[in-house]
């Protein structure tokens, strides 16, 4: 169980409700139920495990990406990043560093920093950061149309 912050909370400032095409990559099941209860009924949205991102062949314009650790994220991160279309938003949750709680030991956490190397060579920019709840805060990349 992942302690979250109010759905209208997490809907509002992630964007969901105005995405067409949703990508959840490794998303827990309370995060997941949270982004299908806020999402437009037309929307169209994908839950695929971390090993199986590249499978989703469609873009998206929003996409949400939970991962904790260091170890492996840049693969899901450059699939992720791959999937995303002109004008859209990635997402990253991770945990935060000075909490307890979070399965992934705080020396081998994902970080702010990690995600600006990770996204340094692409059309990425840093758009925003939002807390998701008591241990997790979500970094916004977009990707500006051409």
């Amino acid at each position: 169980m992942i302690p979250l912050r109010a759905p209208a909370e997490i809907s509002s400032r992630l964007g969901i409700a105005s995405a067409q095409r949703i990508l959840l990559v490794e998303c827990p099941e309370e995060l997941a139920a949270i982004v299908r209860a806020a999402a437009a009924p037309e929307a169209e949205v994908t839950q695929v495990e971390a090993r199986y991102v590249r499978s989703a062949k469609d873009p998206a314009d929003l996409i949400l990406v939970f991962q904790e650790s260091r170890v492996g994220s840049r693969a899901v991160l450059d699939a992720a990043a791959k999937r995303l279309q002109p004008g859209g938003h990635l997402w990253v949750v991770t945990a935060m560093r000075k909490v307890q709680g979070p399965k992934t030991a705080a020396a081998h956490r994902l970080e702010s920093g990690d995600l600006d190397k990770a996204f340094l060579k692409t059309d990425l920019r840093r758009a925003g950061e939002a807390k998701v709840g008591g241990w997790h805060v979500a970094y916004g990349f977009h990707k500006p149309k051409p």
